[in-house]
């Protein structure tokens, strides 16, 4: 009597919640912003560099041909206790050698796991980029306030 019941709600659970599911399909959840700057490739990397510090942003990647993988503090929410923090992907780009494009790509994360994962940190759709654009005119002002030689740095 026992085991019928324990398979009978075995069975009832596999149907219920599926021995696996196909993974979220991410595309349009992240936010994104660019601009271009007025410094050359080298100048821009270094004032991205400066600025994430200067945000308090855990770097996770810093590749020197021009992407960073930054990510804010993770929170929780008091509704549900479940851990968030927002993922920020800025890839720079030369224009010509004295201009850079600087991309920003925002998405949400939430901490969590399924019976049939590990824990982790799964993309949700960001609500708000606020926080991106604040890097971006963070490094627009630095790269606009940087010295620049006087007459291409031939002294008159």
């Amino acid at each position: 009597m026992f085991v019928r019941n324990a398979i009978i709600a075995v069975v009832c659970m596999t149907a219920l919640f599926g021995c696996a599911r196909t993974l979220h399909n991410t595309t349009g959840f992240a936010l994104e912003n660019s601009i271009t700057v007025d410094a050359p490739f080298k100048d821009t990397w270094q004032i991205v560099k400066g600025v994430l510090r200067a945000q308090d942003l855990d770097l996770y990647t810093r590749d020197k041909r021009g992407t960073f993988v930054a990510y804010s503090t993770a929170w929780k929410h008091f509704s549900f206790l479940q851990r968030h923090r927002t993922k920020y992907t800025i890839e720079l780009a030369p224009v010509n050698e004295e201009e850079t494009r600087v991309y920003i790509e925002t998405i949400r994360q939430v901490y969590g796991v399924t019976l049939l994962t590990y824990p982790g940190w799964h993309d949700r759709k960001a609500k708000n980029n606020a926080e991106a654009v604040k890097i971006l005119k963070a490094v627009e002002e630095k790269a606009a306030g940087r010295l620049r030689p006087v007459n291409g740095g031939n002294p008159t």
